[in-house]
């Protein structure tokens, strides 16, 4: 009786361990739970129901199944009409359409805005799926 505890314990513990190490969650300032976004590019919203993806060509998707726009291998942002609206540098810088500085994604995952004011995280998030999110809104209803 005391092993068959000791193993459910155990595995309990390495469930949580696992869970903790591949979470993906999106935070905001507060941090309070906005979404997810999965490994395989699924974005999840508060509620952890479908709200499109990001597919693994840069093809970003609405809950839909709607084209939105597109992330280009070089970080390009593009919306829905081909129209670059910015882009994701590779130290996690965002610009907007302007070339204007708009934030970043650090490598923590930390997500902050022009003013450098934290705005949320994004640990084991893909810079660009984060910046997806939090700067262009492909995800907003």
């Amino acid at each position: 009786m005391i092993m068959k505890k000791y193993f459910f314990l155990l595995s309990l513990m390495l469930v949580t361990v696992t869970m903790t190490v591949t979470a993906q969650d999106l935070r905001n300032s507060y941090n309070s739970y906005v979404g997810k976004i999965e490994s395989d590019g699924t974005v999840r919203n508060s509620y952890n129901s479908y709200a499109g993806k990001i597919e693994s060509d840069g093809t970003v998707r609405n809950s839909y199944n709607s084209y939105v726009g597109k992330i280009e291998s070089d970080g390009t942002v593009r919306d829905k009409y081909n129209s670059y609206i910015g882009k994701v540098e590779s130290d996690g810088t965002v610009r907007d359409k302007y070339n204007s500085y708009a934030g970043k994604i650090e490598s923590d995952g930390t997500v902050r805005n022009s003013y450098n004011s934290y705005i949320g995280s994004a640990k084991g998030v893909r810079r660009q799926w984060a910046a997806a999110f939090f700067f262009f809104h492909f995800f907003d209803k």
